[in-house]
Protein backbone atom coordinates (compact mmCIF):
# COMPACT_ATOMS: atom_id res chain seq x y z
CA UNK A 1 0.00 0.00 0.00
CA UNK A 2 1.35 3.41 -0.95
CA UNK A 3 2.21 5.84 1.78
CA UNK A 4 0.48 9.17 2.29
CA UNK A 5 -2.52 8.17 0.19
CA UNK A 6 -5.64 10.19 0.84
CA UNK A 7 -9.24 9.96 -0.38
CA UNK A 8 -8.71 12.97 -2.62
CA UNK A 9 -5.08 13.01 -3.79
CA UNK A 10 -3.72 16.28 -5.14
CA UNK A 11 -3.42 16.02 -8.92
CA UNK A 12 -0.73 18.71 -8.78
CA UNK A 13 1.46 16.75 -6.35
CA UNK A 14 4.06 16.21 -9.07
CA UNK A 15 4.63 19.94 -9.58
CA UNK A 16 7.01 20.34 -6.65
CA UNK A 17 9.16 17.40 -7.76
CA UNK A 18 9.21 18.66 -11.35
CA UNK A 19 10.21 22.13 -10.15
CA UNK A 20 13.08 20.63 -8.15
CA UNK A 21 14.24 18.63 -11.18
CA UNK A 22 14.14 21.72 -13.41
CA UNK A 23 16.03 23.88 -10.89
CA UNK A 24 18.71 21.22 -10.41
CA UNK A 25 19.10 20.69 -14.17
CA UNK A 26 19.31 24.49 -14.57
CA UNK A 27 22.29 24.52 -12.23
CA UNK A 28 23.87 21.48 -13.86
CA UNK A 29 24.06 23.03 -17.32
CA UNK A 30 24.51 26.74 -16.60
CA UNK A 31 28.25 26.12 -16.38
CA UNK A 32 28.46 25.13 -20.06
CA UNK A 33 28.16 28.54 -21.79
CA UNK A 34 30.54 30.00 -19.22
CA UNK A 35 33.43 27.79 -20.35
CA UNK A 36 34.66 30.49 -22.73
CA UNK A 37 34.50 33.02 -19.87
CA UNK A 38 36.78 30.95 -17.65
CA UNK A 39 39.22 30.53 -20.52
CA UNK A 40 39.21 34.08 -21.93
CA UNK A 41 38.59 36.18 -18.80
CA UNK A 42 40.09 34.11 -15.99
CA UNK A 43 42.91 32.61 -18.07
CA UNK A 44 42.29 28.95 -17.34
CA UNK A 45 43.90 26.57 -19.87
CA UNK A 46 41.52 24.93 -22.33
CA UNK A 47 42.30 21.46 -20.98
CA UNK A 48 41.42 22.54 -17.43
CA UNK A 49 38.17 24.13 -18.58
CA UNK A 50 37.16 20.97 -20.45
CA UNK A 51 38.05 18.88 -17.40
CA UNK A 52 35.78 21.06 -15.28
CA UNK A 53 32.92 20.30 -17.66
CA UNK A 54 33.55 16.60 -17.11
CA UNK A 55 34.00 16.95 -13.34
CA UNK A 56 30.33 16.87 -12.54
CA UNK A 57 30.12 13.37 -14.03
CA UNK A 58 32.03 12.32 -10.90
CA UNK A 59 28.92 13.33 -8.96
CA UNK A 60 26.28 12.24 -11.47
CA UNK A 61 27.34 8.62 -11.96
CA UNK A 62 27.47 7.56 -8.27
CA UNK A 63 24.20 9.39 -7.58
CA UNK A 64 22.57 7.60 -10.51
CA UNK A 65 23.83 4.13 -9.68
CA UNK A 66 23.23 4.36 -5.92
CA UNK A 67 20.39 6.87 -5.62
CA UNK A 68 17.81 4.81 -7.52
CA UNK A 69 18.20 1.60 -5.48
CA UNK A 70 18.38 3.58 -2.22
CA UNK A 71 15.15 5.40 -3.05
CA UNK A 72 13.47 2.07 -3.81
CA UNK A 73 14.45 0.92 -0.34
CA UNK A 74 14.12 4.09 1.77
CA UNK A 75 11.59 6.12 -0.22
CA UNK A 76 11.69 8.97 -2.71
CA UNK A 77 11.33 11.65 -0.03
CA UNK A 78 14.56 10.87 1.81
CA UNK A 79 16.67 10.95 -1.34
CA UNK A 80 15.03 13.74 -3.33
CA UNK A 81 14.32 16.37 -0.68
CA UNK A 82 18.03 17.07 -0.06
CA UNK A 83 18.86 17.13 -3.80
CA UNK A 84 18.02 20.81 -4.51
CA UNK A 85 19.96 21.80 -1.39
CA UNK A 86 23.01 19.90 -2.65
CA UNK A 87 22.64 21.62 -6.02
CA UNK A 88 22.28 25.02 -4.34
CA UNK A 89 25.48 24.42 -2.35
CA UNK A 90 27.25 23.53 -5.59
CA UNK A 91 26.11 26.82 -7.17
CA UNK A 92 27.25 28.80 -4.11
CA UNK A 93 30.72 27.31 -4.37
CA UNK A 94 30.85 27.97 -8.11
CA UNK A 95 29.78 31.58 -7.51
CA UNK A 96 32.79 32.26 -5.27
CA UNK A 97 35.29 29.98 -6.97
CA UNK A 98 35.94 31.58 -10.35
CA UNK A 99 39.66 32.04 -9.59
CA UNK A 100 40.15 28.76 -7.73
CA UNK A 101 40.10 25.57 -9.78
CA UNK A 102 39.65 23.31 -6.78
CA UNK A 103 36.50 25.19 -5.75
CA UNK A 104 35.15 24.89 -9.27
CA UNK A 105 35.77 21.13 -9.14
CA UNK A 106 33.94 20.79 -5.80
CA UNK A 107 31.05 22.90 -7.05
CA UNK A 108 30.74 20.88 -10.24
CA UNK A 109 30.78 17.57 -8.38
CA UNK A 110 28.02 18.74 -6.03
CA UNK A 111 25.98 19.95 -9.02
CA UNK A 112 26.45 16.48 -10.49
CA UNK A 113 25.25 14.75 -7.32
CA UNK A 114 22.11 16.86 -7.36
CA UNK A 115 21.46 16.16 -11.04
CA UNK A 116 22.07 12.44 -10.64
CA UNK A 117 19.49 12.29 -7.85
CA UNK A 118 17.05 14.34 -9.93
CA UNK A 119 17.38 11.91 -12.83
CA UNK A 120 17.35 8.66 -10.86
CA UNK A 121 14.93 9.54 -8.05
CA UNK A 122 13.02 12.55 -9.33
CA UNK A 123 12.09 10.90 -12.62
CA UNK A 124 10.68 7.86 -10.81
CA UNK A 125 8.81 10.06 -8.32
CA UNK A 126 7.22 12.18 -11.05
CA UNK A 127 6.23 9.04 -12.94
CA UNK A 128 4.54 7.61 -9.86
CA UNK A 129 2.78 10.89 -9.03
CA UNK A 130 1.50 10.97 -12.61
CA UNK A 131 -0.44 7.74 -12.15
CA UNK A 132 -3.12 6.39 -9.85
CA UNK A 133 -4.28 7.52 -7.36
CA UNK A 134 -2.93 11.03 -7.99
CA UNK A 135 -3.76 11.05 -11.70
CA UNK A 136 -6.08 8.09 -12.27
CA UNK A 137 -6.86 8.98 -15.90
CA UNK A 138 -3.23 9.43 -16.94
CA UNK A 139 -1.77 7.87 -20.08
CA UNK A 140 1.06 5.33 -19.59
CA UNK A 141 3.66 7.79 -20.90
CA UNK A 142 2.50 10.90 -19.04
CA UNK A 143 4.98 10.58 -16.20
CA UNK A 144 7.95 10.00 -18.51
CA UNK A 145 6.98 13.04 -20.60
CA UNK A 146 6.64 15.24 -17.51
CA UNK A 147 10.03 14.12 -16.19
CA UNK A 148 11.76 14.61 -19.56
CA UNK A 149 10.23 18.06 -20.04
CA UNK A 150 11.27 19.15 -16.55
CA UNK A 151 14.89 18.14 -17.10
CA UNK A 152 15.06 19.49 -20.65
CA UNK A 153 13.55 22.82 -19.61
CA UNK A 154 16.13 23.24 -16.88
CA UNK A 155 19.07 22.17 -19.03
CA UNK A 156 18.16 24.43 -21.95
CA UNK A 157 16.82 27.54 -20.23
CA UNK A 158 19.49 27.43 -17.52
CA UNK A 159 22.27 27.54 -20.10
CA UNK A 160 20.57 30.33 -22.08
CA UNK A 161 19.95 32.54 -19.04
CA UNK A 162 23.46 31.97 -17.68
CA UNK A 163 24.98 33.04 -21.00
CA UNK A 164 22.90 36.20 -21.19
CA UNK A 165 23.66 37.19 -17.60
CA UNK A 166 27.38 36.52 -17.94
CA UNK A 167 27.50 38.48 -21.19
CA UNK A 168 25.58 41.61 -20.25
CA UNK A 169 24.70 41.65 -16.53
CA UNK A 170 26.90 42.69 -13.59
CA UNK A 171 28.72 40.12 -11.43
CA UNK A 172 29.72 38.25 -14.57
CA UNK A 173 31.15 35.17 -12.89
CA UNK A 174 28.64 34.77 -10.05
CA UNK A 175 25.18 36.21 -10.81
CA UNK A 176 24.00 33.22 -12.86
CA UNK A 177 24.89 30.85 -10.03
CA UNK A 178 23.18 33.03 -7.42
CA UNK A 179 19.99 32.99 -9.49
CA UNK A 180 20.13 29.20 -9.43
CA UNK A 181 20.64 29.20 -5.66
CA UNK A 182 17.37 31.11 -5.25
CA UNK A 183 15.57 28.73 -7.63
CA UNK A 184 16.91 25.63 -5.83
CA UNK A 185 15.92 26.95 -2.39
CA UNK A 186 12.42 27.74 -3.62
CA UNK A 187 12.17 24.28 -5.18
CA UNK A 188 13.41 22.68 -1.95
CA UNK A 189 10.49 24.27 -0.10
CA UNK A 190 8.03 23.20 -2.80
CA UNK A 191 9.20 19.59 -3.02
CA UNK A 192 8.81 19.23 0.74
CA UNK A 193 5.04 18.99 0.30
CA UNK A 194 5.17 16.20 -2.29
CA UNK A 195 3.80 12.91 -0.91
CA UNK A 196 5.79 9.71 -0.63
CA UNK A 197 4.85 7.14 -3.28
CA UNK A 198 6.40 3.97 -1.86
CA UNK A 199 6.56 2.44 1.56
CA UNK A 200 10.17 2.67 2.78
CA UNK A 201 12.00 -0.31 4.19
CA UNK A 202 9.95 -3.03 2.57
CA UNK A 203 12.68 -4.40 0.27
CA UNK A 204 13.37 -8.08 1.11
CA UNK A 205 16.84 -8.19 -0.44
CA UNK A 206 20.17 -6.89 0.74
CA UNK A 207 21.03 -3.50 -0.72
CA UNK A 208 24.13 -4.98 -2.38
CA UNK A 209 21.77 -7.25 -4.32
CA UNK A 210 19.78 -4.22 -5.47
CA UNK A 211 22.96 -2.81 -7.00
CA UNK A 212 23.61 -5.89 -9.15
CA UNK A 213 22.11 -5.45 -12.61
CA UNK A 214 22.23 -8.73 -14.51
CA UNK A 215 20.80 -7.21 -17.67
CA UNK A 216 24.08 -5.39 -18.42
CA UNK A 217 25.30 -8.69 -19.88
CA UNK A 218 22.34 -8.91 -22.29
CA UNK A 219 23.42 -9.29 -25.92
CA UNK A 220 21.38 -6.32 -27.16
CA UNK A 221 22.68 -4.09 -24.39
CA UNK A 222 26.30 -4.86 -25.24
CA UNK A 223 25.96 -4.64 -29.03
CA UNK A 224 23.32 -1.97 -29.55
CA UNK A 225 23.14 0.21 -26.41
CA UNK A 226 26.76 0.40 -25.26
CA UNK A 227 28.29 1.48 -28.62
CA UNK A 228 25.87 4.40 -28.94
CA UNK A 229 25.37 5.52 -25.32
CA UNK A 230 28.55 7.64 -24.91
CA UNK A 231 27.58 9.53 -28.08
CA UNK A 232 24.48 10.95 -26.36
CA UNK A 233 26.36 13.57 -24.40
CA UNK A 234 29.59 13.16 -26.33
CA UNK A 235 27.90 14.72 -29.35
CA UNK A 236 26.29 17.43 -27.24
CA UNK A 237 29.61 18.26 -25.58
CA UNK A 238 31.36 18.46 -28.94
CA UNK A 239 28.66 20.88 -30.11
CA UNK A 240 28.49 23.29 -27.20
CA UNK A 241 31.79 22.83 -25.38
CA UNK A 242 34.33 22.45 -28.18
CA UNK A 243 33.00 24.43 -31.16
CA UNK A 244 32.10 27.71 -29.37
CA UNK A 245 35.63 27.87 -27.96
CA UNK A 246 37.06 27.55 -31.46
CA UNK A 247 34.81 30.40 -32.62
CA UNK A 248 35.78 32.78 -29.79
CA UNK A 249 37.86 35.11 -31.96
CA UNK A 250 35.09 35.34 -34.57
CA UNK A 251 32.45 36.32 -31.99
CA UNK A 252 34.75 38.13 -29.56
CA UNK A 253 32.22 40.76 -28.47
CA UNK A 254 29.47 38.26 -27.64
CA UNK A 255 31.41 35.05 -27.11
CA UNK A 256 29.56 34.03 -23.92
CA UNK A 257 26.12 34.73 -25.37
CA UNK A 258 27.14 32.89 -28.52
CA UNK A 259 28.15 29.83 -26.50
CA UNK A 260 24.75 29.94 -24.82
CA UNK A 261 23.06 30.15 -28.23
CA UNK A 262 24.90 27.06 -29.50
CA UNK A 263 23.92 25.18 -26.33
CA UNK A 264 20.28 26.18 -26.72
CA UNK A 265 20.17 25.23 -30.42
CA UNK A 266 21.74 21.84 -29.68
CA UNK A 267 19.34 20.97 -26.86
CA UNK A 268 16.30 22.37 -28.69
CA UNK A 269 17.11 20.21 -31.71
CA UNK A 270 17.52 17.18 -29.47
CA UNK A 271 14.18 17.87 -27.80
CA UNK A 272 12.38 18.41 -31.11
CA UNK A 273 13.61 15.18 -32.67
CA UNK A 274 12.32 13.05 -29.80
CA UNK A 275 8.74 12.98 -31.07
CA UNK A 276 9.98 11.73 -34.44
CA UNK A 277 12.37 9.30 -32.78
CA UNK A 278 9.54 7.41 -31.13
CA UNK A 279 8.07 6.69 -34.57
CA UNK A 280 11.37 5.56 -36.05
CA UNK A 281 12.24 3.13 -33.27
CA UNK A 282 10.75 -0.37 -33.58
CA UNK A 283 10.96 -3.26 -31.12
CA UNK A 284 12.44 -6.00 -33.33
CA UNK A 285 15.31 -4.04 -34.89
CA UNK A 286 17.84 -1.38 -33.97
CA UNK A 287 16.56 1.19 -36.46
CA UNK A 288 16.54 4.03 -33.93
CA UNK A 289 20.17 3.47 -32.94
CA UNK A 290 21.23 3.15 -36.57
CA UNK A 291 19.55 6.43 -37.54
CA UNK A 292 21.16 8.08 -34.51
CA UNK A 293 24.66 7.05 -35.59
CA UNK A 294 24.03 8.31 -39.14
CA UNK A 295 22.98 11.69 -37.73
CA UNK A 296 26.07 11.68 -35.52
CA UNK A 297 28.30 10.99 -38.52
CA UNK A 298 26.72 13.92 -40.37
CA UNK A 299 27.01 16.18 -37.31
CA UNK A 300 30.68 15.38 -36.76
CA UNK A 301 31.37 16.00 -40.45
CA UNK A 302 29.66 19.42 -40.35
CA UNK A 303 31.45 20.19 -37.09
CA UNK A 304 34.78 19.36 -38.72
CA UNK A 305 34.09 21.72 -41.60
CA UNK A 306 33.00 24.45 -39.17
CA UNK A 307 36.20 23.96 -37.17
CA UNK A 308 38.22 24.28 -40.37
CA UNK A 309 36.60 27.42 -41.80
CA UNK A 310 35.77 28.90 -38.36
CA UNK A 311 32.25 29.87 -39.40
CA UNK A 312 29.96 30.72 -36.43
CA UNK A 313 26.80 30.17 -38.50
CA UNK A 314 27.95 26.76 -39.69
CA UNK A 315 28.70 25.94 -36.06
CA UNK A 316 25.03 26.53 -35.25
CA UNK A 317 24.12 24.11 -38.05
CA UNK A 318 26.56 21.56 -36.63
CA UNK A 319 24.95 22.03 -33.20
CA UNK A 320 21.50 21.38 -34.65
CA UNK A 321 22.61 18.18 -36.43
CA UNK A 322 24.58 16.90 -33.44
CA UNK A 323 21.61 17.78 -31.23
CA UNK A 324 19.35 15.68 -33.46
CA UNK A 325 21.80 12.79 -33.09
CA UNK A 326 21.84 13.30 -29.33
CA UNK A 327 18.03 13.23 -29.10
CA UNK A 328 17.70 10.19 -31.37
CA UNK A 329 20.42 8.28 -29.50
CA UNK A 330 18.82 9.08 -26.15
CA UNK A 331 15.34 7.90 -27.14
CA UNK A 332 16.65 4.81 -28.93
CA UNK A 333 18.84 3.84 -25.97
CA UNK A 334 16.06 4.25 -23.43
CA UNK A 335 13.69 2.24 -25.66
CA UNK A 336 16.19 -0.61 -25.92
CA UNK A 337 16.75 -0.54 -22.16
CA UNK A 338 13.00 -0.68 -21.58
CA UNK A 339 12.73 -3.76 -23.79
CA UNK A 340 15.78 -5.51 -22.34
CA UNK A 341 15.19 -5.06 -18.60
CA UNK A 342 12.77 -6.95 -16.44
CA UNK A 343 10.61 -4.66 -14.25
CA UNK A 344 12.77 -5.35 -11.20
CA UNK A 345 15.91 -4.16 -13.03
CA UNK A 346 14.49 -1.33 -15.15
CA UNK A 347 15.58 1.49 -12.85
CA UNK A 348 19.01 -0.04 -12.37
CA UNK A 349 19.66 -0.64 -16.08
CA UNK A 350 18.40 2.87 -16.87
CA UNK A 351 20.91 4.25 -14.37
CA UNK A 352 23.70 2.24 -16.04
CA UNK A 353 22.63 3.61 -19.43
CA UNK A 354 22.63 7.20 -18.19
CA UNK A 355 26.04 6.66 -16.61
CA UNK A 356 27.42 5.53 -19.97
CA UNK A 357 25.89 8.54 -21.69
CA UNK A 358 27.55 10.96 -19.31
CA UNK A 359 30.96 9.47 -20.04
CA UNK A 360 30.63 11.37 -23.30
CA UNK A 361 31.31 14.59 -21.41
CA UNK A 362 34.92 13.44 -21.31
CA UNK A 363 35.19 14.00 -25.07
CA UNK A 364 36.23 17.69 -24.91
CA UNK A 365 39.06 17.06 -22.46
CA UNK A 366 40.30 14.08 -24.50
CA UNK A 367 40.30 16.18 -27.68
CA UNK A 368 42.09 19.02 -25.87
CA UNK A 369 44.79 16.69 -24.51
CA UNK A 370 45.39 15.13 -27.94
CA UNK A 371 45.59 18.51 -29.65
CA UNK A 372 47.86 19.88 -26.92
CA UNK A 373 50.23 16.89 -27.13
CA UNK A 374 50.31 16.83 -30.94
CA UNK A 375 49.40 20.27 -32.34
CA UNK A 376 49.51 18.87 -35.86
CA UNK A 377 46.36 16.93 -34.99
CA UNK A 378 43.96 19.81 -35.44
CA UNK A 379 40.33 19.93 -34.42
CA UNK A 380 39.10 19.33 -37.99
CA UNK A 381 41.16 16.13 -37.97
CA UNK A 382 39.74 15.18 -34.57
CA UNK A 383 36.20 15.70 -35.83
CA UNK A 384 37.06 13.54 -38.85
CA UNK A 385 38.19 10.86 -36.40
CA UNK A 386 34.80 11.28 -34.73
CA UNK A 387 33.15 10.44 -38.05
CA UNK A 388 35.20 7.24 -38.19
CA UNK A 389 34.24 6.32 -34.62
CA UNK A 390 30.58 6.92 -35.47
CA UNK A 391 30.97 4.51 -38.40
CA UNK A 392 32.43 1.94 -36.02
CA UNK A 393 29.42 2.42 -33.73
CA UNK A 394 27.09 1.96 -36.69
CA UNK A 395 28.83 -1.28 -37.67
CA UNK A 396 28.42 -2.56 -34.10
CA UNK A 397 24.70 -1.71 -34.15
CA UNK A 398 24.19 -3.34 -37.56
CA UNK A 399 25.88 -6.51 -36.30
CA UNK A 400 22.81 -7.10 -34.14
CA UNK A 401 20.32 -4.99 -36.10
CA UNK A 402 17.48 -7.52 -35.93
CA UNK A 403 16.49 -9.22 -32.72
CA UNK A 404 16.28 -12.90 -33.78
CA UNK A 405 14.41 -13.81 -30.59
CA UNK A 406 11.64 -11.27 -31.06
CA UNK A 407 8.28 -12.89 -31.65
CA UNK A 408 5.58 -11.10 -33.63
CA UNK A 409 2.07 -11.60 -32.37
CA UNK A 410 0.22 -11.46 -35.70
CA UNK A 411 -3.17 -11.40 -34.02
CA UNK A 412 -2.36 -8.21 -32.15
CA UNK A 413 0.20 -6.79 -34.59
CA UNK A 414 2.72 -6.36 -31.82
CA UNK A 415 6.28 -7.47 -31.28
CA UNK A 416 7.51 -9.10 -28.09
CA UNK A 417 11.16 -8.29 -27.37
CA UNK A 418 13.42 -11.23 -26.56
CA UNK A 419 13.84 -10.26 -22.91
CA UNK A 420 10.09 -10.48 -22.35
CA UNK A 421 9.57 -13.91 -23.93
CA UNK A 422 8.60 -16.47 -21.27
CA UNK A 423 11.41 -18.91 -20.61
Amino acid sequence: MRADRTDAPDRRAWWGVAAAMAAIAWGGNEFTPLLVMYESVHGLPGTVVDALLFAYVLGIVPALLIGGPLSDRFGRVRLMRPAPLVAALGSVILAVGADHVWLLVVGRVLSGVGLGLAMAVGSSWVKELSGAPWTPDASPTLGARRAAMSLTFGLGVGAAVAGVLAQWAPLQDSLAYLVNVVLCLAAAVWVWSAPETIEPGRAPRRIVDDLRIRAVAHRRFLRVVVPVAPWVFGSAAAAYAVLPTLMSDRVADVRIAYAAAVTLVTLASGFAVQSVARRIDVPDRARGSAVATVLLMAGMAVGGVAAHVLDPWLTLVAGAVLGAGYGMALVAGLAEVGRIAEPSELAGLTAVFYSLTYLGFGAPVVLSIIHGAVPAITYPILFAAGVVLAVVSLVAVLSDYRDPDAVVDDARGETTPSSRIPR
